[in-house]
């Protein structure tokens, strides 16, 4: 097995708001994926005194935790139940219920156990890229927020109204209940070569640049490592920069990109 793990933040005057692990237990059968990607929320209160990175912290300890525990439950309900541990972890102190506390985009692999199947859970735009043996590559997506109309999301007030609501988008913050409008499924592992988790800024290379397929994307990660999928990305941003180009959102954004050859 191979493990390729890398994150890095937009800009080294902030913190990464990003979070990634890999999890293998001691038996040396089966591991999680876990990779967030923290919410940036606008400048101003936003009912919570700890912060984005606290948050994702909190929430990835606690699926590293769960997925590996709780072998017994599906991904959904771990989840539910880690967005509960950590909603309880700050509800004395912080006001849960504003539309802009804490959140995150998620994506959980699971394999190993008697079943023999990668399990696989996405919530909101964070990338899954599951490639089989033959070389295919599937994207599991959750393309809610990517389905709305582009002028809906140019102002935070149209956002907020969009976020955590039907007809909108979908993040895990502090309800559990969202935990159900995951993208979840299961594919046998034998039909899973390598699984790869990205968070939309390294999948920046494939999705705004057009700089590959998913399937190069996979390629380039297996040549070059995670760290260098990372590194190309930065790169198409400055050249954009220094040419003049127009980058949709922000120059630079927190990127993690988990490669594992299963």
């Amino acid at each position: 097995m191979r493990i390729e793990l890398a994150t890095a933040p937009g800009t080294p005057d902030r913190p990464n708001e990003d979070w990634a692990s890999v999890a293998l237990p001691a038996s040396g059968q089966g591991g999680t994926i876990v990779v967030l990607d923290g919410v940036t929320p606008p400048a101003g209160d936003y009912g919570c005194v700890h912060g984005v990175p606290w948050f994702t912290a909190r929430l990835g300890g606690a699926l590293v935790e769960l997925s590996g525990s709780r072998r017994d439950l599906p991904l959904a309900e771990i989840l539910s139940e880690a967005i509960r541990r950590t909603a309880d972890a700050h509800r004395g102190t912080c006001d849960l219920s504003h539309v802009r506390t804490p959140q995150a985009t998620v994506v959980l692999v699971r394999w190993g156990g008697p079943a023999e199947e990668v399990e696989h859970l996405v919530l909101s735009d964070s990338t899954l890229l599951l490639e089989s043996p033959d070389g295919e590559v599937r994207a599991v997506l959750d393309d809610r927020i990517d389905r709305l109309p582009r002028e809906l999301m140019r102002t935070h007030a149209t956002a907020d109204a969009l976020r955590n609501a039907e007809g909108g988008f979908f993040t895990a913050a502090a309800d559990p209940e969202v935990a159900l409008r995951a993208v979840t499924g299961t594919t046998p592992r034998a039909r899973v070569r390598s699984a790869t988790a990205l968070t939309d800024g390294a999948a920046r290379w494939v999705e705004m640049f057009g700089e590959g397929s998913w399937a190069e994307c996979v390629a380039l990660l297996r040549k070059e490592g995670a760290q260098g999928l990372i590194d190309r990305v930065r790169a198409v941003e400055a050249a954009r920069r220094e040419g003049g180009g127009v980058i949709r959102w922000k120059l630079h954004d927190d990127a993690a990109a988990v490669f594992a050859e299963l």
